[in-house]
């Protein structure tokens, strides 16, 4: 662990590659855990997952994202809601905020300040979105507090990746995340 303190509580690096900038336009494959890996999504039953009823919200909050985000010229690919984690290729495409012509006439942002319009805002707004909704049902409710992500570069890895989301819950039993 980083020896540096801020606001007197140690910091965690951060996981994100520090030479990316997550507003680029990119095909991104991420990975949201539940606090604790709690099974609040549902079960695997025969290879095929049966949502529960905060698992249809995360459904539901996700294919929201790209009607909520017009803006950002959002493309949902494959996902999967699983008993304690989710999945998803979100594809941000070119747009306002990610357009070099449009940055490069806008005086430069500090990349430790509020966070939009990127990847991370994404994911929090649907993190806070399923958070909202689904401690109506079990106040307990909570994400993991980071996420996963992994730029993808190629076709090839687009389509793997693509895989792996479509049979996760076939493979369910053999999962890192299974409980």
């Amino acid at each position: 662990m980083s020896d540096k303190k801020f606001q007197n509580k140690y910091r965690i690096p951060s996981a994100r590659a520090q030479w990316w900038d997550y507003s680029n336009s990119a095909a991104y494959f991420v990975t949201i855990c539940t606090k604790n890996q709690e099974n609040y999504f549902g079960n695997v039953v025969d290879g095929e997952m049966q949502l529960s009823e905060i698992g249809q919200i995360a459904q539901s909050e996700w294919e929201k994202t790209t009607e909520m985000r017009q803006d950002m010229n959002l493309q949902l690919g494959e996902y999967v809601v699983m008993p304690n984690h989710f999945h998803c290729i979100i594809i941000i495409a070119e747009n306002q905020y990610n357009d070099k012509n449009t940055i490069q006439s806008v005086s430069p942002q500090n990349k430790f300040g509020p966070q939009s319009k990127n990847l991370a805002s994404i994911i929090r707004g649907f993190k806070i979105g399923v958070t909202a909704n689904a401690r109506k049902i079990h106040a307990d409710f909570e994400w993991q507090s980071r996420y996963h992500d992994h730029i993808i570069r190629n076709i090839k890895e687009f389509q793997r990746i693509e895989n792996y989301i479509f049979n996760n819950p076939a493979n369910w039993g053999a999962d890192k995340f299974y409980r």
